[in-house]
């Protein structure tokens, strides 16, 4: 059981690499708080031994709240995320203001939020881990019809240096997952959404070497491992889960 013990809360856990995840985390021993902003979404997880919680990250006040319930956290997996569609001249500033404050500023809130408590549980036990969702398309890779999404996922990859910079003294760990294409409900709704389905199934797939789309199972075992003792010596790092697509 790598993760025996711990206490990891996960957002956007209702579907997902956010649902795979916490599974994945139950099944190795700890104790996963599963939140989402959708609580029908998170049904079926309780019979795995895991606690829900609804939790819409872009509320300040449901954030101080969640985090004062939980108590101190040995994991943090901020998983929530939007993927907006389109170039510079696209993004109104509705669309940047609503990318900038889900995909950044909640992580922003919530880890501040939870951190006091993280740095109690770090000088108990030696270690405590934070995992932010960022991606491939960010300060790593451009990509086309990316603008909104890729400026805010490479600002999740400063703000976690930035956290792992400041408390690295303190046993404080905290990493970005940058996942390449994955099968998720999420990229499913966007490729129904395009004007030819097949044409943009077919796009997404091209443009991974390994000739397939990613699926949550290629993406949990990395969240484990960062969030549990096994990475206690790795910190600040973007780590890339994509098919070869930045080789």
């Amino acid at each position: 059981m790598r993760l025996q013990g711990k206490m990891i809360l996960i957002t956007a856990a209702g579907q997902g690499i956010g649902r795979a995840s916490a599974l994945a985390c139950a099944a190795e021993g700890a104790k996963v708080i599963a939140t989402d902003r959708d609580a029908a979404l998170l049904e079926g997880l309780s019979q795995h031994g895991i606690e829900t919680a609804t939790l819409d990250v872009t509320d300040p006040a449901a954030i101080t709240g969640i985090a004062g319930r939980v108590g101190p956290l040995d994991g943090l997996f901020n998983c929530a995320g939007f993927v907006h569609h389109g170039t510079i001249l696209e993004v109104s500033d509705a669309d940047w203001a609503f990318s900038m404050d889900l995909n950044v500023t909640s992580m922003l809130r919530l880890t501040r939020a939870c951190l006091p408590g993280m740095l109690e549980r770090a000088a108990e036990t030696g270690t405590a881990s934070i995992l932010n969702m960022a991606s491939m398309a960010s300060s790593i890779k451009g990509f086309v019809n990316r603008t909104a999404y890729g400026a805010t996922k490479a600002a999740v990859i400063g703000l976690t240096k930035a956290v792992a910079a400041d408390f690295v003294k303190q046993g404080l760990r905290c990493n970005a997952l940058c996942p390449g294409t994955v099968d998720t409900p999420s990229l499913r709704g966007r490729i129904a959404a395009a004007a030819d389905p097949v044409q943009a199934e077919k796009d997404f797939i091209a443009r991974q070497p390994m000739g397939r789309l990613a699926t949550v199972e290629d993406i949990t075992p990395l969240v484990v491992y960062l969030l549990s003792d096994e990475s206690r010596f790795v910190t600040g790092q973007a780590v890339l889960v994509d098919g070869g697509v930045t080789i």
